[in-house]
């Protein structure tokens, strides 16, 4: 594969590339590039976790990158998710990989290493406190949106704090030449870049992925664009807001029929984003070559969409409803969510 072919397939999955020309001169250089991703295992895993990252984990596979998949457990300690319990963090993890196994993701590229085993070697609770002698305990709270957090700062406790050294040192410690996280993530990487050649290491290449809207209304644009891409997302303390991968044919036309969809507007539109993020990039599994929505000649009868482009354009110009959509969305939500 070209590199051209390679850079291309990577900046699909990045909404914002830092630096491109760097990314360009690593899959110029011949070496193994390794790429990683972390996550806490959580509770509920919502669709932008289960379907929409096993598309993006194998567009990187196609681009010849080596995937990690980092299973942040201790992480997921110090932030008391599942009560601060190991042994459920444990089980919670191994259930989001056998959802990736059914979202698709080719397993047998993907390295699953956990945190709980890292934290056994010396050498990188050493490098996690170099790191944090670089700055500034206030740099390192700026970062607070690294674990999703709206709420002030000052609610933050000790033990959040280790938080982004943890993920800074993993970084290194995993040899990810690129970061490939959430748009929420953003910070902490720009910080990790900005740490590495300060303690012998290199800049990562950030390839932040887009993160999938909640499907309420977007808040108004009064912050940051990191800030509002935290507000923004799905939250899975509002089940209503995500649609999850053990919702019911109910649950998702409940909450799709409820959703945020204004006629015509195509700016921050949930609707219109799962069908660009994942139903145009789901062909395959939803055995179909195009979306095909059906209705009455009285509302101007059936139409057709080979490309998400050409979905926008038409809705643009309100001559697709919103119901329209839902409807369509519905079934096929269902049928990819489906055991």
């Amino acid at each position: 594969m070209k590199t051209q072919d390679r850079l291309d397939l990577i900046k699909q999955v990045g909404e914002e590339i830092i630096q491109e020309e760097e990314l360009k001169k690593l899959l110029e250089s011949g070496e193994e590039l390794i790429a990683y991703d972390g996550f806490e295992p959580s509770g509920q895993i919502h669709i932008a976790q289960g379907i929409v990252r096993a598309i993006n984990v194998n567009k990187m596979i196609k681009a010849r990158v080596r995937f990690k998949m980092w299973i942040a457990d201790w992480h997921a300690l110090t932030n008391n998710k599942m009560g601060g319990d190991l042994n459920k963090l444990k089980i919670v993890a191994k259930y989001f990989i056998e959802v990736w196994k059914a979202s698709g993701m080719d397993l047998s590229k993907v390295e699953f290493l956990w945190a709980s085993d890292m934290v056994r070697d010396s050498d990188y609770w050493q490098l996690v406190i170099r790191v944090g002698m670089t700055n500034k305990l206030a740099r390192f709270i700026r970062t607070a949106e690294f674990m999703g957090r709206e709420e002030s700062t000052e609610q933050l406790t000790a033990a959040q704090i280790i938080y982004p050294c943890m993920q800074i040192a993993d970084i290194f410690k995993l040899g990810a030449k690129i970061t490939q996280l959430g748009m929420d993530q953003r910070k902490v990487n720009m910080l990790a870049r900005e740490i590495g050649p300060q303690l012998g290491y290199w800049k990562p290449v950030v390839v932040s992925h887009h993160m999938l809207m909640g499907l309420g209304k977007p808040p108004s644009a009064d912050s940051d664009r990191a800030t509002r891409t935290v507000k923004n997302k799905m939250s899975k303390s509002n089940p209503d807001n995500a649609i999850f991968m053990t919702d019911t044919t109910e649950d998702i036309e409940r909450k799709i029929n409820k959703a945020y969809c204004l006629e015509g507007d195509i700016k921050e539109n949930p609707v219109l984003e799962y069908y660009k993020y994942i139903v145009f990039e789901s062909f395959e599994k939803l055995g179909i070559s195009e979306v095909k929505i059906e209705r009455p000649e009285k509302f101007g009868g059936n139409i057709s969409f080979k490309t998400y482009s050409d979905l926008e354009k038409t809705f643009a110009e309100k001559k697709v409803h919103p119901m329209d959509l839902k409807v369509v969305l519905i079934k096929y939500l269902d049928q990819l969510i489906e055991p």
